[in-house]
Parts: C-alpha cells; sequence; structure tokens
C-alpha cells in the first residue's frame, strides 16, 4: 500500500492531488508495458508544442511504441 502511507505527508488538499494524479500517469504507464520515466519526460514537454488533438494523443500510454519509450529505438 505505497499511496496510503504516502499520502500522509501531504500538508495540503492540492499537493495530495498532485500527488495522485502523477502517481496515476506512473500506474499507467506501467500497465501499458512503458518505462515510467522515459514516458513522462514528453508527457511534460510536448504538449506546448501540439498543434492538433491528434498530436496530444499520440502522448496516450496506449498509443506509444514502448520499443521508442523504453529506448530499444
Amino acid at each position: 500500500m505505497i499511496g496510503r502511507n504516502n499520502w500522509i505527508f501531504s500538508d495540503t488538499v492540492g499537493g495530495a492531488k498532485a500527488s495522485t494524479n502523477l502517481y496515476s500517469l506512473i500506474e499507467t504507464a506501467k500497465l501499458n508495458g512503458l518505462e515510467p520515466y522515459r514516458h513522462l519526460q514528453p508527457i511534460f514537454t510536448e504538449p506546448p508544442k501540439a498543434k492538433t488533438l491528434a498530436d496530444i494523443e499520440k502522448l496516450l500510454p496506449w498509443a506509444v511504441d514502448p520499443a521508442y519509450i523504453n529506448g530499444l529505438k
């Protein structure tokens, strides 16, 4: 139970929500066979460059090529 014990240290509701969002991104990446750190990098850098909804959808964990994210390509 990683979540329950870590939320003890959240000082604010906003901080707890931010932690929950990040934890959700990490676990979703894992469920889709992606290395979380390498998956999060483009999530934080590419959206400002996006011109269309399709550009954003390419960043979804189930749309990403795992070989690319995991450094195999």
